[in-house]
């Protein structure tokens, strides 16, 4: 009997390396990918079929599931925060009608084989839209369904996308079906922050931290584009791909929710520039606030509420703070600049 298979789009991405690496060491997978070009060469063995190409393209995702039996999607596949806001008119292109393209594949495909396919969508904080940082200070903890006003073109898709993956499993519990029987099985992660020694930081707008630290160990100043007192909530990136495969695996009926926040560690960047200078006593971090992405970062919540995700399956962060920074971060970091 032939692997279930899984698709992942944006596999070349900061997560989608990493989950692919996890995938196959799982063994009871077989890969495939879709991304505007190939895998690496390191990654191509890891996979049964590589697609270079756009999530706009329909014909192009028809093909992938006429050659495949797709029975789980992780749809990594997006125009990012600081992109989206030089042009949101393709970001909403790239992050909502690619994702529709996405579902409605998935959707067809789920007929096609008789039962729902597992739709895993990685979300963002940017969701989330605090007017004041005297209100997002106040209130501290932010659960799921509170303060989804974001002030973004990225925030405003992903919860967009969020609501079609929410009404999908509505829409099946409105015709009398269960869980089991709908047609798609939609499951969310909305993420915080993610710092990764894997990959270089690419001016997203939580690339503050991440960027101090790939700066230090590179001997390269850094001019960091928020206020020493802007925090937001982290995590390290082998949390955030175990966190998609963990509720991936997760019992649908045990699930109360599509849409689930997980949290790691929530830092400023303050707290952050005294831990590289710690580790990296020769480090230039100075402070330059870029009032777009100040703002943007002031609109995002502290720290999030995960109970949910602890209570329905089992979230629990291996990497806080000093963890990731002694154990992942500083030793790959300094290995990946020292060659």
């Amino acid at each position: 009997m032939s692997k279930p298979v899984v698709l992942v789009t944006g596999a070349n991405g900061e997560i989608g390396r990493s989950l692919l690496q996890t995938v196959a060491a799982h063994g009871g997978f077989e890969v495939v990918t879709l991304d505007l070009t190939l895998p690496p060469d390191g990654l191509r063995s890891l996979v049964v079929a590589s697609y270079a190409g756009n999530i706009m393209d329909r014909y192009l995702l028809d093909q992938v599931a006429a050659h495949h039996e797709v029975d789980m999607v992780f749809h990594l596949a997006a125009l990012l925060s600081a992109r989206g806001e030089r042009d949101p008119e393709l970001a909403h292109q790239v992050n909502v009608e690619g994702t529709l393209n996405v579902l409605r594949m998935a959707q067809n495909q789920s007929a096609r084989l008789g039962r729902p396919v597992r739709f895993i969508f990685p979300s963002s904080i940017a969701v989330y839209g605090l007017p004041s940082l005297e209100e997002k200070r106040a209130v501290g903890r932010v659960r799921e369904e509170q303060w989804n006003v974001p002030i973004t073109m990225y925030g405003c898709n992903k919860l967009y996308c969020e609501h079609l993956g929410r009404y999908g499993m509505l829409y099946a519990r409105q015709l009398g079906q269960s869980a089991a029987a709908a047609r798609i099985d939609f499951r969310s992660i909305r993420f915080p922050g993610l710092i990764s020694a894997d990959t270089a930081p690419t001016g997203g707008t939580s690339d503050f931290g991440p960027g101090m630290i790939h700066a230090a160990a590179s001997n390269t100043p850094y001019s960091c584009f928020v206020r020493p007192d802007a925090r937001i909530p982290f995590m390290a990136t082998p949390d955030a791909v175990r966190a998609l495969i963990d509720l991936a695996n997760a019992d649908r009926e045990r699930l109360t929710t599509c849409v689930y926040n997980i949290g790691a560690f929530s830092l400023s960047a303050a707290q952050i520039a005294d831990r590289v200078k710690k580790s990296f006593p020769a480090a230039r971090i100075d402070y330059e606030p870029d009032p777009v992405r100040t703002a943007i970062v002031a609109s995002w919540p502290e720290d999030v509420d995960d109970s949910r995700a602890r209570d329905d399956w089992g979230w629990q962060p291996r990497y806080p703070w000093d963890r990731a920074f002694d154990e992942y971060l500083v030793p790959n970091i300094t290995a990946r600049y020292a060659k």
